[in-house]
């Protein structure tokens, strides 16, 4: 869908399967709106077609009403409105949260599920202004965002859905096989120390400057924010770094694949992410907690089992204990159809499910 239509300050344009109606810059969806499915939505030399918008109680709709009279041609056949879930937040989850809402149509047709990504700060972010229904984290909410929550009149609820390893990516010409929380804590450490290859004692060929190319996240990611309280702040316990924080001079990358991608074409660099991110021309390092420990390798299965040191949960919160549409979607979620979805996309599902 291509339709990108404004008048007296509205806007009109497709995501997904999905129609929104933007006022004056701000998105009116999820509550506010009972919106279209973007098929009816039609460009034919510059002129638009719709079917009915229905509107609810919490939205004014005289003022979209002349939007749609003065920018479309009502069609004669009207298409039947949708409910939508609104559903914003982690990257990690992001590849999961669009195949469940891909298949959820076929367990209610009348249900659409627009899903986005932008971090876990951004999901939790909609959560406390109250414009997301569901919320996807693959950290736990901070205090502080729970206080904001209640502040704005928001009761988040936490859902464990499933399990990720964060994953270790090296180049795959990289020779190291193995790394431990003290290693990992001198090369993305502040104060770590570790900024070439040599000082590891490895070689890493085609990496002719021998710098160590660090590859993070941006700090609004809940992977970021993971990565630092599971592995930095352990590091800074065990003396190797004086804080528990990254180092500068890291590349910050935006979402997991953009890690992956640039791992894979740089023999030089490091990074981590989701362990459903992972592809065959990377190199995934066995991690250990102790220098001398046994290393554990990531997997789905000892993602599940914990056994893998870097294993997290990953949450979607809902405001207030989940009603009506939303709890049949989150219950759809945590049943084996749902938990095997994520299973396929490379996750650990909550509990072991039988999966065709």
């Amino acid at each position: 869908c291509n339709l990108n239509v404004k008048f007296n300050g509205y806007q009109a344009f497709c995501n997904t399967n999905v129609t929104f109606i933007e006022l004056n810059g701000v998105t009116q969806r999820g509550r506010m709106l009972r919106l279209i499915p973007e098929t009816a939505f039609r460009s034919n030399n510059n002129k638009y077609y719709t079917s009915t918008l229905k509107r609810t109680q919490n939205m004014n709709v005289r003022p979209l009403a002349m939007f749609l009279a003065a920018a479309t041609i009502i069609s004669s056949q009207q298409l039947a409105a949708r409910d939508l879930i609104q559903n914003k937040g982690s990257d990690t989850l992001v590849n999961v949260a669009q195949a469940w809402a891909e298949e959820y149509p076929n367990v209610n047709p009348n249900i659409t599920v627009a899903v986005s990504g932008g971090g876990s700060g951004t999901g939790i972010a909609a959560m406390i202004n109250g414009t997301v229904d569901i919320a996807n984290a693959s950290r736990s909410m901070k205090d502080k965002e729970m206080k904001k929550a209640k502040e704005m009149g928001q009761d988040p609820v936490e859902h464990v859905v499933g399990y990720d390893a964060l994953a270790v990516f090296l180049h795959k010409d990289n020779p190291m096989n193995e790394i431990s929380y003290r290693q990992l804590g001198m090369i993305f450490g502040r104060g770590g120390g570790a900024t070439k290859w040599s000082d590891l004692g490895v070689s890493v060929p085609g990496c002719g400057s021998d710098k160590i190319v660090v590859v993070s996240r941006q700090n609004n990611s809940g992977t970021y924010a993971y990565f630092k309280k599971a592995v930095l702040k352990s590091a800074a316990k065990a003396g190797v770094i004086s804080k528990g924080s990254f180092r500068q001079g890291t590349l910050d990358m935006h979402g997991s694949k953009d890690v992956v991608d640039l791992v894979e074409k740089t023999p030089c660099s490091i990074g981590y992410s989701g362990l459903a991110y992972a592809t065959d021309h990377l190199k995934l390092a066995c991690v250990s907690k102790k220098e001398g420990e046994s290393c554990v390798s990531p997997s789905v299965a000892t993602a599940s089992d914990r056994s893998y040191p870097i294993a997290r949960p990953l949450f979607m919160y809902t405001n207030g204990e989940p009603q009506g549409d939303i709890k049949e979607y989150m219950d759809w979620i945590k049943s084996e159809t749902g938990q095997c979805i994520l299973k396929k996309k490379g996750y650990a599902p909550m509990r072991d499910v039988s999966c065709m």
